[in-house]
């Protein structure tokens, strides 16, 4: 669950900034394209993600 909830994150985040550098102009209408706190939101929504898969994997090695 923790895995799962993290890799979403992680991939949602990556999504948005490259939206917000302008690098993934989909969907076309999408109102985050070169939007600069895009980035912003999306590397501490990755980030978010990070941690949360760090935590399930040092409770799956406990």
């Amino acid at each position: 669950m923790l895995r799962g909830a993290g890799a979403f994150l992680c991939l949602m985040g990556l999504i948005w900034t490259l939206q917000g550098l302008g690098l993934l102009n989909w969907p076309a209408n999408s109102f985050m394209i070169a939007q600069s706190q895009w980035v912003l939101y999306g590397a501490l929504t990755a980030m978010l993600g990070a941690v949360l898969l760090l935590i399930a994997e040092w409770r799956r090695r406990r």
